[in-house]
């Protein structure tokens, strides 16, 4: 349970500095000192995200599954891109265009699959230890 909050902790932490790093690279809607000062603002749309992303994304998906199966899978981009979207929406002070919102979620993919794959090697390594 411990292992489990942890983990929700620091994906909600690298989701807020990747859509921190999304807004930067493809904001459009965003004042400079919105984005430059506001801390808790990324944390809440990262919190947003993070819960979006598990309540909604699994349903998005398995509707969305005749898509994914014809596009080999590219159409989890859109998937991802809409979650990003819908987040933006409800995070008051942040826009993203749609397509923008799918570039975004490329992004916090990558890095999400980055810690999440290091985390992972680390984990095995300790418990080859002990």
């Amino acid at each position: 349970m411990k292992r489990q909050f942890l983990v929700f902790v620091i994906r909600w932490l690298l989701n807020s500095f990747g859509l921190w790093l999304a807004i930067r690279l493809f904001g459009d809607g965003y004042s400079d000192s919105a984005v430059d000062g506001s801390i808790p603002l990324f944390l809440l749309a990262g919190l947003i995200f993070s819960l979006v992303n598990s309540i909604l994304r699994p349903i998005v998906i398995i509707l969305s599954l005749p898509a994914i199966l014809v596009t080999l899978g590219l159409f989890t981009f859109i998937v991802n891109g809409l979650m990003v979207y819908i987040s933006f929406l409800i995070t008051p002070g942040l826009q993203m265009t749609f397509w923008h919102s799918v570039l975004a979620g490329i992004l916090l993919s990558l890095i999400n699959y980055i810690v999440s794959s290091a985390a992972e090697v680390r984990y095995e390594r300790l418990q080859k230890e002990t």
